[in-house]
């Protein structure tokens, strides 16, 4: 799909619905002249893909209880589930790092459109975003290392998983040193690699020069990877 012609709306829904706010939030495009303070700390991350996008939060007190008791997460770490599951919307891409700059900065220009995020009849947070027209129309299929060529010199962060687990906040901030954590995964089983939060390969871990390294056996193609 195309920038041009994505639904917003619901790229600013599936934002809402997944920030940590204490409110279920509702989006709704804002009225002229409603803005967040242009003090307000906003977090942005550009999306790159089919199309290319900035996409803005504002949403520091909405997601303040949230985060309380959490000293070690940032703004930008809290937010950064609701900015990967709303970039989703926009197709097959890369989400960059996000960053904070002043909202005054972040949500200039006439390009931007601003949804307000609601509960309880006020706004709780902001949500804008910004897109960028390709030069030629774009295919609706996916993306082929030939049309991803001008993307080859960017840098993504791969990661390697060996398991994972849930436990409540609570149990996470209890944390101490001795702590045993049980994984979904059985010893022996291989471990998943990691782009941006997505399953990319699967691979064996092994030791080179006395560092961990992965030698890859799977690559995970998108449908397998669901």
């Amino acid at each position: 799909m195309s920038t041009t012609t994505v639904d917003t709306h619901s790229v600013a829904e599936e934002l809402a619905r997944l920030l940590p706010s204490s409110q279920p939030l509702v989006a709704r495009p804002a009225e002229p002249g409603e803005r967040p303070a242009p003090e307000a700390v906003a977090v942005v991350a550009s999306f790159v893909g089919q199309g290319s996008a900035e996409l803005v939060v504002v949403a520091e007190e909405a997601v303040a209880e949230a985060m309380a008791g959490a000293a070690a997460l940032t703004l930008a770490e809290a937010l950064r589930p609701a900015l990967e599951a709303a970039s989703q919307r926009l197709g097959t891409g890369v989400l960059s790092a996000a960053e904070e700059r002043p909202a005054g900065d972040a949500l200039t220009g006439r390009d931007v459109q601003l949804y307000a995020l609601t509960a309880g009849g006020g706004v709780q947070a902001w949500f804008g975003i910004r897109t960028v027209s390709t030069a030629a129309p774009v295919s609706s299929a996916p993306l082929t290392p030939g049309s991803m060529r001008v993307l080859y010199d960017v840098e993504l962060t791969l990661t390697t998983e060996i398991g994972r687990t849930r436990m409540p906040l609570r149990d996470v901030l209890a944390l101490t040193p001795g702590t045993v954590l049980e994984l979904d995964r059985a010893a022996g089983s291989p471990a998943d690699v990691m782009v941006n939060g997505r399953l990319v390969a699967r691979g064996d871990i092994v030791v080179v020069d006395e560092d961990y390294a992965v030698r890859i056996t799977e690559i995970v193609s998108e449908t397998s990877a669901q």
